[in-house]
């Protein structure tokens, strides 16, 4: 089952999701410069009830990483242009800046904050592993048990995250990859393989069902 402490161990999911800087908000207001696009160091610490003194060591873990989705640090004239642009006042010498897309990626690589945590669960989709809805049975004399239908539900519930979750991800990837798109694309076919070995498992099990249900009629 994927969770949320998957998008901390791997960048390839982190790269995939980096697109729906809307569950931000979802999860906590997320206040912006003047300009309507950045943060700085303090608000992001702030967005994410933690220290700066946590949000600086994680840029200095993953300064590439963040790098490649936003996050940048303004000096001399570039500094002064933006101070004029967006209206801040500050008479610091060097300025960080993050996007909404680095805000996002922090989010999946902060670990001791319950924001980031609420933010990589949205990512996941887990709401729908915890609020999952239950399958209609067909009404019958009950001469299916009761570990059939908890399978059942099993093979749903996976086939959902493979085809809503998974797939998408490797879409995603795919895209936006290249030395290693030939193995994604195969890993992505692997996956496709396994959700039509689900489906055609559930079919089976739904055909099970009904002749039993008709012989015990």
């Amino acid at each position: 089952m994927i969770n949320e402490t998957a998008l901390l161990e791997s960048k390839a999911l982190r790269d995939s999701a980096l697109d729906r800087t809307d569950v931000l908000d979802r999860v906590k207001a997320l206040s912006l410069l003047p300009d309507g696009m950045h943060v700085t160091t303090a608000m992001v610490a702030t967005y994410f009830q933690v220290g700066i003194k946590a949000i600086r060591s994680l840029v200095l873990d993953h300064g590439t990483e963040l790098q490649s989705n936003g996050y940048r640090v303004l000096t001399g004239s570039e500094l002064s242009s933006f101070k004029e642009l967006s209206g801040v006042q500050s008479h610091t010498r060097h300025l960080a800046l993050f996007s909404r897309r680095t805000v996002l990626n922090v989010a999946m690589l902060l670990r001791d904050s319950e924001v980031a945590r609420q933010v990589r669960v949205y990512l996941l989709d887990m709401e729908y592993l915890v609020r999952a809805r239950p399958v209609d049975n067909p009404v019958g004399t009950g001469t299916f048990s009761v570990d059939d239908h908890i399978d059942r539900r099993i093979d749903q519930r996976i086939t959902h995250v493979l085809a809503n979750t998974v797939v998408p991800m490797f879409n995603a990837l795919i895209e936006t990859s290249g030395e290693h798109r030939r193995e994604l694309v195969a890993l992505r076919t692997g996956v496709q393989h396994v959700e039509r070995r689900l489906r055609q498992h559930h079919a089976r099990l739904r055909r099970l069902e009904t002749a039993r249900y008709e012989k015990g009629q």
